[in-house]
C-alpha cells in the first residue's frame, strides 16, 4: 500500500496496477488455499494437541502410531510396517480415535453353552466367570449375566476392565481367562455351544391313517379275525 501511494504521488496511474494485483491475488489465493489450509491445521494441532508423536490413532480405515507431525502432513507408521501420510486438514476433518490417551480398556466377551446344561450348572456360570476375572492382575470386574436364550445356545455376557492401555497385556489376560474358563466348565461337564440345526420330521395329518389301512390290507383275513377276537 505504501508503494502504491508513493507511485500515485509521483504521478503514475496505478488503477491498472491495482486491478492486476487484485486478479493476481485471487489467483494466488486459489492456488495456495490447500497449502494454507494444511498450514493452519498444523497450527491448530500444535496448539490444541489432539494427539502427539507416539500416540496410536485410527483415522477412518487407517491405523498406526504417530511418527511425525509436519506443516503439510502427519505421518503414521502402520502395524504392517508401511508409512501412512495424511494431510493435516484431512486429519482434522476426520473422526479420530486416539488410543494413546486410553487409561484403561473396557472388554466385553460372550460365552455360549448348550441348552442341555442343567439349571443348577447354568446358575453357577456367572460366579465362575467372576472368580476367574477377579483372579487376574490389572483387572476390574464389572458384571457377568445370563443374557440371552439364543437360537442354538444359552449366552452369557461379561464385562471387565483392563487397567492398562497395553494391547498385548489385554490379550494375555483374555487368553488366561479363556483357558481357565474352558478348563473349569469342562470339569463341570458343561458343553460349549456351536451353531447347529435340528430337523424335526412330522407325519402330516391323515398320512398315518392311510399307512395303517395299507398295512391292514396286506394282512391275512385270519390275522384280522384273530386281532378282532375279544380276550377273556
Amino acid at each position: 500500500m505504501v508503494g502504491l501511494l508513493t507511485l500515485e504521488n509521483l504521478g503514475v496511474n496505478i488503477t491498472a496496477l491495482v486491478a492486476g494485483l487484485g486478479v493476481g491475488g485471487i489467483a494466488v489465493a486459489l492456488a495456495v488455499q490447500n497449502v494454507l489450509g494444511d498450514l493452519f491445521a498444523a497450527l491448530s494441532i500444535a496448539l490444541d494437541q489432539p494427539f502427539v508423536v507416539g500416540d496410536f490413532l485410527i483415522v477412518d480405515d487407517f491405523l498406526g502410531s504417530v511418527e511425525y507431525i509436519g506443516i503439510k502432513s502427519t505421518r503414521l507408521r502402520s502395524l504392517s510396517g508401511e508409512q501412512i501420510v495424511i494431510s493435516n486438514s484431512d486429519l482434522l476433518k476426520s473422526r479420530l480415535r486416539n488410543y494413546g490417551r486410553m487409561s484403561e480398556r473396557r472388554v466385553l466377551f460372550a460365552t455360549s453353552i448348550t441348552y442341555e446344561t442343567p439349571l443348577e450348572l447354568i446358575e453357577r456360570v456367572p460366579g465362575i466367570i467372576r472368580k476367574i476375572v477377579e483372579a487376574q492382575p490389572h483387572t476390574r470386574f464389572d458384571r457377568s449375566h445370563f443374557a440371552t436364550h439364543a437360537a442354538t445356545s444359552l449366552d452369557f455376557e461379561t464385562v471387565y476392565y483392563v487397567l492398562s492401555a497395553d494391547y498385548n497385556r489385554y490379550m494375555d489376560i483374555q487368553q488366561t481367562i479363556n483357558l481357565q474358563l474352558h478348563r473349569e466348565l469342562t470339569e463341570l461337564g458343561v458343553e460349549f455351544a456351536y451353531p447347529t440345526q435340528r430337523l424335526l420330521i412330522a407325519r402330516p395329518p391323515g398320512r398315518r391313517e392311510e399307512a395303517e389301512k395299507r398295512v391292514r390290507g396286506t394282512r391275512h383275513p385270519r390275522e384280522d379275525a384273530k386281532a378282532e377276537r375279544p380276550k377273556h
